[in-house]
């Protein structure tokens, strides 16, 4: 479909593309991939036609369209959703005006046997059959499943876009794009600002709807489930595999481990000629074997091992002074915008120590919940923040609160204190700014750079909470586990706002799913808590008795008169009450779960203490390793008194 042809690019005399080559081709759905600028949001732009290589050519066929989303988009806000997106069928109004220009050449012409007058009705024809398929109603139901999947309510649609937060807004920007159905799609972080769902729906398009893709994100769970082609970008090279990303993780390691093997082999082979011929080099003797040895090593094509961009983030958080046990306690919290009620009646307690997630669909209060805890906004109910509790806040939008007009150094020059001034070069190597990179204007640095340079104001003073909202947006994927691994290295607490379900995996031990107007809080990692979702959709269609109910349940019983039929409130009754029994069976396992888990543990502690009452030195580590083992009891208590009232609470209803 698209050829890109011996394609180079130079950016102040530096190399960012270097004579590449390749093909996309139909049903190809790529990744692309790379550290933070490598070049891959300008291979798109290339790709798009709205940035010039310096040399080398993008070959597009007359007849294949291209849709592209950019990572950050400048809209215009005079008109609805719906309204903006059905832009999207303009390409509708066009078809009819050739079909009405073609009837009215067909209405002049009188030559009804000539080839030109059928290929005239063949025309028409061929074009109303695509206007018929492409009808009004099919196009409204498109662009209604469209903004549903991609998380707008129907009550949105009439809403004007400038009611739309910049990430809203991008979300228009995608569905106008996948509703024109371009032959290649270029998306550049289209996950940024979606939630988990909305994530899960447009993997499901892609896979099943799209043509050809071509994507950077830094989601690797996404690209895993969309991309069957991955395209490296490192240091001027592509490096192409056709395979998903976690695939070619693994091939990416055993080409280079094969090539240095190779290396190695031909270095040896080579270093042996050498020393024969230097041996021999004057015995008359060995006169015929030294020329077929040097004919030999003339005639040895070199290996070269592909050059690796060792470059990488050196993170660590600074020690957390102690906090108090409970860093966070919220009683009956609630937030509203006039009578638009955000959530309401949020309870939790966040324990010292804890790594916990928000997570839930955009607009529903993950953000705004986290400024009530900063203390920006007002709210009703009740939120202690604990002793000595030092906060780190990374916004959601850190990295474009940066000045611009600013270098790195600058940048954090501006805000370093005491002996930290001294070390700032040392700094920013850490953050891969060292060198000539420290003195960039802050205008010019790509979206992951920017998140870097923010991560950097956070680290300046020593905290014992975190609070993290999208900390990875922007970020490639080694400085996102290199992030991951700092997190779960920092012995303070941690809330993290994010829809990456990779990044969380493993991380954080607590979710908080805002909906609805609430907050829950579910016992376990990210996947249990999206499996656990997935059992709880299936109960809820299970629950509804009739296909065409709209009302939400709830809501229902309100609205029936009292002379209605005993026999339907039965049956609604059954169903929550075998709905409750099914949850205190999963609260009481998770009970039991944690028992076992707090004995494991006390016995883990025991046969320690048992080897430092009889003296054993042997072990270096065993100091460390009973604390460690004492705090891991300390939260499984924590886990198994919250899973205990959990249980008494549903016994009691």
């Amino acid at each position: 479909m698209i050829s890109i042809n011996n394609l180079s690019v130079e950016f102040s005399a530096r190399s960012l593309f270097d004579n590449i080559n390749y093909v996309i081709n139909d049903r190809d759905r790529i990744a692309l991939v790379g550290k933070n600028g490598a070049g891959k949001s300008t291979m798109l732009k290339i790709i798009a036609g709205l940035q010039a290589p310096t040399s080398g050519s993008v070959a597009v066929p007359t007849d294949v369209t291209i849709g592209y989303l950019p990572q950050h988009i400048l809209t215009t806000d005079t008109v609805t959703v719906a309204e903006e997106v059905r832009k999207a069928f303009a390409h509708i109004d066009k078809m009819q005006q050739r079909l009405d220009c073609l009837n009215q050449e067909l209405a002049e012409r009188t030559d009804y046997d000539s080839p030109e007058y059928h290929q005239l009705i063949d025309k028409m024809t061929t074009l109303s059959e695509m206007l018929n398929m492409a009808s009004a109603e099919g196009c409204e139901a498109e662009m209604e499943k469209t903004l549903v999947g991609l998380g707008f309510n129907r009550s949105d649609f009439s809403r004007p876009t400038s009611e739309f937060s910049g990430g809203w807004r991008m979300r228009i920007e995608l569905a106008k794009l996948l509703l024109q159905r371009p032959d290649v799609l270029l998306l550049d972080e289209p996950t940024n600002h979606l939630d988990i769902e909305s994530i899960q729906w447009l993997e499901q398009f892609l896979t099943t709807k799209a043509r050809a893709v071509v994507l950077v994100s830094h989601d690797r769970a996404f690209i895993d489930n969309v991309t069957n082609r991955t395209i490296e970008i490192s240091l001027g090279k592509i490096y192409d595999y056709n395979v998903n990303y976690s695939k070619y993780v693994q091939l990416h390691a055993e080409r280079i481990e094969q090539q240095m093997r190779a290396y190695t082999n031909q270095q040896k082979q080579i270093a042996d000629t050498e020393a024969f011929i230097e041996r021999f080099r004057y015995k008359a003797t060995k006169a015929v074997q030294v020329q077929s040895r040097m004919k030999q090593l003339a005639k040895i094509e070199r290996i070269e091992v592909d050059e690796v961009d060792t470059s990488h983030l050196n993170l660590r958080f600074p020690p957390a002074p102690r906090s108090g046990d409970f860093p966070i306690i919220a009683d009956n919290v609630g937030k509203a915008y006039g009578d638009h009620q955000v959530f309401d009646h949020a309870t939790f307690t966040i324990r010292r120590g804890e790594k916990v997630a928000f997570v839930g669909k955009n607009g529903e209060g993950k953000s705004t919940l986290v400024k009530c805890i900063m203390g920006e906004i007002p709210f009703t109910g009740s939120l202690k923040i604990g002793h000595n509790v030092k906060i780190g806040y990374f916004a959601q939008n850190q990295a474009s609160l940066l000045d611009e007009s600013l270098t790195v150094f600058d940048t954090i020059d501006r805000v370093a204190v005491g002996d930290i001034r001294t070390k700032i070069r040392d700094l920013l190597g850490a953050f891969m700014f060292g060198g000539e990179a420290s003195d960039k204007k802050v205008k010019v640095l790509s979206g992951g750079e920017r998140t870097r340079l923010a991560m950097i104001k956070l680290l300046l003073e020593p905290v014992n909470l975190l609070i993290l909202d999208e900390p990875t947006n922007h970020l490639d994927m080694r400085t996102k586990d290199i992030l991951k691994q700092a997190i779960a290295d920092f012995n303070g607490t941690v809330i993290v706002v994010s829809h990456d379900r990779e990044f969380l995996d493993g991380l954080v031990e607590k979710v908080y799913e805002f909906g609805g107007g609430q907050v829950r809080e579910f016992l376990g990692g990210i996947y249990e808590f999206l499996d656990y979702k997935r059992m709880d959709s299936l109960r809820q269609l299970e629950a509804v008795q009739a296909p065409s109910q709209t009302v939400k349940p709830q809501l229902k019983p309100q609205a029936k008169p009292a002379e209605e039929p005993a026999k339907p409130t039965a049956r609604i009754n059954y169903a929550e009450q075998r709905e409750r029994d099914k949850m205190v069976r999963r609260a009481r396992r998770k009970v039991e779960e944690a028992e076992a888990e707090v004995a494991r543990l006390e016995q883990v502690v025991k046969e320690i203490e048992a080897q430092l009452s009889a003296g054993d030195a042997s072990d270096p580590d065993i100091y460390n390793r009973h604390a460690q083992a004492n705090k891991d009891l300390e939260n499984a208590m924590s886990v198994w008194e919250l899973a205990s009232m959990e249980l008494d609470q549903l016994q009691q209803q």
